[in-house]
């Protein structure tokens, strides 16, 4: 009951905090991680937590992508647990490093790069667009009875039964078509008084590997269209038309795929003229895309400076090779007896199929958690383990039995169950050279967030608040839980009552 009830509040923390906030701390926060010294500051709000420059993080920030665990990569423990505490401050450790790289992207001036500012152009005319076209096309597409059955004695034969299959895909059918009419007439709406160019010769698909990403492509009034801006959405509607098995022409396809492109560049500047840039929406959608994407634009500069070169490569993994390297690994089943005689005894046993060796640790095993486990001692990596001991497990195969080994603890019977092999032991190896490669960039990005967290921005976290916004978390969902625990309660009393009533 309470692992249910824990995820089924998930979606109602925000309230809770917004009102934890609210209420405020008579707590000043302790600042607990700083450098260097920056001078007087202003006071945060309630929420933030932490603050890397002048970019704030603020414990709701946190909370959100705690709940989206799969895009941060990290296993999201229950609310209120130690262990979700720990997720927190491994989650905020990501998001200080984000935001010091953001800062230093701007202290760079990587936003002017021609590539950011393109991508952000994107982003802002499909948003604009859609705002824009969403105002134009308000409201459902409506289909009606009397448009199902037109359609059905049109497209059927005169016997046929309009079963609710097929109403439902005729009802599908009239959608699509009255949604392409509407958008055929915004477009030619659009388009009024505007100049469209289009080189249709230039859309065929044996030009591509002619075309520079200057080439241009379209006209839209005096706007040029390039090769870089729709050679991806080419290349799509190419693909589409050879998976269609000749059904689709490729130069149409493009062609439809280059007016979608048009219409939303008017779409967009229609959206501008009209003022929808001051929509909030937007304004909060676009100014997120652009720290996030200057952040990941400037990783991605960062780490192709530092591409290393093979002999780099093979120093690091010499080095580094015990942690690069995975070692053989086998999953053991053990019984552990007395002395050597009990030991061999039972090993016949087993071998004669008088007894398994789960039977053997049950009734033999001196182990005081065999009747727990059976034996089962789960991996074990190859080097880990009893030296005597670890020769001879290491040198069975899957289902054969090793034994009897002493060991200080006793006698041991080993089976191995299955083996994981080893991986990434030779340089040579092609997977090998890609995990030292990435291990050894990543070393590197780390090794430069951390030295602009010591000598660039001020760094500051609020450890004081974010141990008191936790612990109101935890209280909260603690109580929320006791009236979950009451509310069962009376109403499993109200149930027996009713039973009563109804035994009368």
């Amino acid at each position: 009951m309470t692992h249910y009830f824990r995820n089924s509040i998930v979606t109602f923390l925000f309230v809770g905090l917004i009102v934890l906030v609210a209420s405020g701390y008579s707590e000043q926060p302790k600042a607990v991680v700083s450098s260097p010294a920056a001078g007087t500051v202003p006071e945060p709000r309630r929420d933030v937590i932490a603050r890397v420059g002048d970019q704030d993080i603020s414990y709701g920030q946190i909370n959100t992508m705690m709940n989206s665990s799969a895009v941060v990569g990290l296993s999201l423990p229950a609310l209120g647990t130690a262990q979700r505490e720990k997720v927190r401050i491994m989650l905020l450790d990501k998001v200080i490093s984000a935001n010091l790289l953001y800062l230093d992207a701007l202290k760079r001036g990587v936003d002017q790069d021609p590539v950011y500012q393109e991508a952000l152009q994107r982003f802002s005319d499909g948003m604009l667009a859609a705002l824009y076209r969403n105002k134009q096309l308000a409201g459902d597409i409506q289909v009606n009875e009397d448009e199902i059955r037109a359609f059905h004695e049109r497209s059927m034969a005169p016997d046929a039964e309009l079963t609710d299959e097929n109403r439902t895909v005729i009802d599908a059918s009239l959608r699509k078509q009255k949604l392409e009419d509407r958008n055929a007439a915004l477009r030619t709406q659009l388009r009024a008084g505007i100049t469209i160019h289009v080189d249709e010769q230039n859309l065929d698909p044996e030009h591509d590997t002619s075309h520079q990403d200057s080439d241009v492509m379209a006209r839209v009034g005096d706007q040029a269209i390039n090769w870089a801006e729709v050679k991806s959405v080419l290349l799509t509607a190419s693909k589409r038309s050879e998976l269609s098995a000749g059904h689709l022409d490729p130069v149409a396809e493009r062609l439809k795929a280059l007016d979608k492109v048009i219409d939303t560049r008017i779409m967009a500047d229609k959206g501008r003229a009209a003022g929808l840039e001051q929509d909030r929406v937007y304004q909060a959608r676009y100014k997120e895309y652009q720290k996030t994407r200057l952040i990941n634009h400037h990783r991605g500069k960062l780490l192709a400076g530092w591409e290393p070169d093979q002999a780099a490569i093979d120093a690091y993994y010499a080095r580094h090779q015990a942690r690069i390297s995975v070692p053989e690994e086998r999953k053991l089943q053990m019984a552990v007896l007395e002395d050597r005689e009990t030991a061999s005894r039972i090993k016949g046993r087993v071998e004669a199929g008088e007894m398994t060796l789960y039977e053997a640790a049950r009734d033999h095993s001196i182990d005081p958690n065999a009747q727990q486990h059976l034996g089962e001692m789960g991996w074990v990596r190859k080097g880990t383990g009893f030296a005597e001991l670890d020769a001879v497990t290491f040198a069975l195969g899957p289902g054969e039995i090793g034994g009897p080994v002493e060991s200080p603890g006793g006698w041991h019977l080993v089976k191995v169950l299955d083996i994981r092999e080893a991986q990434f032991q030779d340089i040579a190896d092609d997977n090998t050279h890609k995990l030292t490669r990435r291990t050894l960039m990543r070393e590197q990005l780390n090794n430069y967030v951390v030295a602009l967290r010591k000598n660039d921005f001020e760094v500051t976290v609020y450890e004081d608040r974010l141990k008191e916004l936790s612990r109101a978390e935890a209280e909260w969902i603690a109580g929320l839980e006791e009236k979950a625990r009451a509310s069962t309660s009376l109403s499993k009393q109200r149930e027996d009552e009713f039973r009563q009533l109804l035994g009368q």
